[in-house]
């Protein structure tokens, strides 16, 4: 086998009239009226080839390669006439004249086609994932995805951080997603869990005196899969002692600057803001900054106005609230607006108000000012109230205003949702940008669809000590405490959440109590952690970033699929291995298992 003394990707003109050995696949193959070009492809690039001058043997095979046939090569490095300089490439100056040639390995015709960009339907890529990862692009999202880790690593081990494998079979602790299960055949009826993260074992980590633990973290959840999800995702977790919220953030802004610089992007600026500012200004706990469009509370203007739908919501304690959006009645029409309405009502909008702020009229009177306010809503509002509406919202000639009215929970969902649907519809967002924001103070609690109390991140994340005066039953109270809790949002995602924890067992006795965990059941579930608590646990605190989800954002791609080297389906499955599988009987014995017969329909 000819053995390689050089990478195609990295040769160069100061390389010319060099002897090189290389290796690869064969990327474009032309015949130029018997002068044949191979472009030779490697993990670093494609460097072309030429058999002018070559011997009649090596010519001969030249002639009868074909696209992805694996081989190696002798060559001398030449320079390129300037007529044929491609610039579009690296090596775009240079050729290699192939002097020897071996072919290693053929190719039958390839379902993806390699050197060409096309849209390619993705269970077909996925069941040939190692042909569609031979694109470049497609590879570079992967070496990437390298470079960042080994550059959040190196950053890590240069603050005396240690790595730390954490237990990929323990006990299952559910925390809102299904865990997956593993039967254990040596304790038949007994089962391990799939960490869905190393949450617990890096509190017990800083018990042991670790101080500074790090771990990119395999994890697992059996939920409903979305673009930016996946059953096996990768965490980079760590956990830190005596430290507090600054400690944390600063840690991971040096990582993330760290990540940035690997992936040759501008060093980002951060910027923080409360969970309650978040939700009032943005609508969501996870705001996209890349643009202005902010929520303004108008429920004070509205709550003696005429317009009957204003005037409802405030009176059952509900919010009106509104978007200015700058030149928007003119970059929105009519149609725009109608498929607005719609769009907010698949957050439980029931319909959409509007008012485009059109020229003064040349004459004015007493009711001139309505023709200004081009709206079906104007002649239910006095002109002073419409004035308030129009300061408060900063609006000015040519802007367009849209109202949402109802309960909170409804208001935010849909103008925040409408505020990206405007911004993506009228191009406000700059592409190539990346906005990083922490959003801090998240509630310690919030009712589940069944009106109970439940954590709003996990149970084990420290809350505003007055919370040991608080009773179970005052929801009212229990809802406004505020946690140590901080998420770190980048255009609009959340990468990565964490919490300063609570580490004296009193406190985590009284978050159980209230959230009607019995004593016997925390002991079940935690009491690993329950008693590790009451050996000296020092203060400490943690961040988990979601590896996949960074990089997916860092290489602007669309779904966390493009950035894993084997993802599954959006049905959970691997169309590659086809898994998950049947097993056979003699299997499930041996695991004490038994099926149920399907139902018949």
């Amino acid at each position: 086998m000819l053995k390689r003394t050089n990478y195609c990707g990295n040769l160069k003109k100061s390389d010319i009239d060099k002897e090189v050995i290389l290796n690869g696949w064969v990327h474009r193959w032309r015949d130029h009226g018997g002068v044949v070009f191979i472009d030779l492809r490697d993990r670093t690039g494609i460097v072309q080839l030429t058999f002018e001058g070559s011997s009649k043997e090596v010519h001969k095979i030249g002639q009868h390669l074909r696209t992805e046939y694996v081989i190696g090569l002798v060559g001398i490095v030449k320079a390129r006439t300037s007529e044929n300089i491609n610039e579009n490439i690296p090596t775009g100056e240079i050729e290699i004249s192939v002097q020897k040639i071996e072919i290693m390995n053929k190719s039958q015709t390839t379902p993806i086609n390699i050197a060409e960009k096309q849209e390619i339907e993705e269970n077909t890529r996925l069941k040939y994932r190692y042909l569609d990862l031979r694109r470049p692009e497609k590879f570079n999202n992967l070496k990437l995805r390298h470079d960042v880790i080994a550059a959040i690593r190196n950053s890590f081990n240069q603050n005396n951080f240690m790595e730390v494998e954490t237990p990929i079979l323990t006990k299952s602790t559910p925390e809102g997603a299904r865990d997956y299960l593993v039967p254990c055949r040596l304790v038949p009826g007994s089962f391990f869990a799939l960490p869905q993260s190393p949450q617990l074992f890096k509190q017990l980590l800083m018990v042991a005196g670790f101080e500074k633990y790090y771990q990119i973290a395999k994890c697992f959840r059996d939920e409903d899969l979305r673009a930016d999800r996946q059953p096996e995702f990768t965490q980079i977790d760590f956990e830190m002692s005596f430290v507090d919220e600054q400690d944390i953030i600063k840690t991971t802004e040096d990582l993330i600057k760290a990540a940035m610089k690997a992936a040759d992007k501008d060093l980002p600026s951060f910027k923080k803001i409360t969970y309650q500012e978040s939700m009032d200004k943005y609508g969501t706990d996870a705001p996209d900054l890349r643009f202005d469009l902010e929520i303004v509370d108008l429920t004070a203007i509205c709550h003696n106005v005429d317009f009957k739908v204003f005037r409802s919501v405030v009176e059952s304690n509900g919010i009106v609230r509104a978007i200015c959006v700058k030149d928007g009645a003119s970059k929105l029409s009519r149609k725009d607006l109608d498929d607005l309405t719609k769009f907010v009502g698949k957050f439980g909008a029931k319909g959409m108000a509007w008012i485009k702020i059109q020229e003064e009229p040349e004459q004015k009177d007493q009711n001139s000012w309505q023709q200004r306010y081009l709206s079906p809503i104007t002649k239910f509002f006095t002109k002073d109230q419409m004035e308030k509406i129009i300061s408060k919202t900063g609006g000015q000639t040519g802007d367009l205003i849209l109202f949402g009215a109802d309960n909170k929970k409804v208001v935010c969902e849909s103008l925040g949702r409408l505020r990206l649907e405007i911004a993506k519809k009228i191009n406000l967002i700059k592409p190539h940008t990346f906005n990083f924001v922490w959003v801090t103070d998240f509630p310690m609690f919030e009712l589940d669809k069944e009106g109970n109390i439940t954590p709003k991140h996990h149970p084990f994340t420290c809350p505003d000590l007055k919370i040991m005066d608080v009773q179970n039953d005052d929801k009212k109270a229990l809802l406004n405490i505020n946690s140590r809790a901080y998420d770190i949002v980048l255009n609009g995602i959340e990468i990565g959440g964490g919490s300063i924890r609570i580490h004296q067992p009193e406190l985590q006795q009284k978050i159980f109590h209230l959230l009607n965990i019995s004593e016997e059941e925390a002991k079940e579930k935690f009491g690993f952690l329950l008693d590790a608590l009451q050996y000296g646990a020092p203060p400490h605190g943690g961040l988990a970033l979601g590896l996949d989800r960074f990089v997916m954002l860092l290489a602007e791609v669309d779904s966390i699929r493009e950035v894993i080297a084997f993802p599954k389906t959006q049905s959970s499955s691997c169309p590659l291995t086809n898994a998950p599988s049947a097993v056979d009987n003699k299997q499930l014995q041996e695991l004490h298992i038994k099926l149920r017969a399907q139902e018949k329909k």
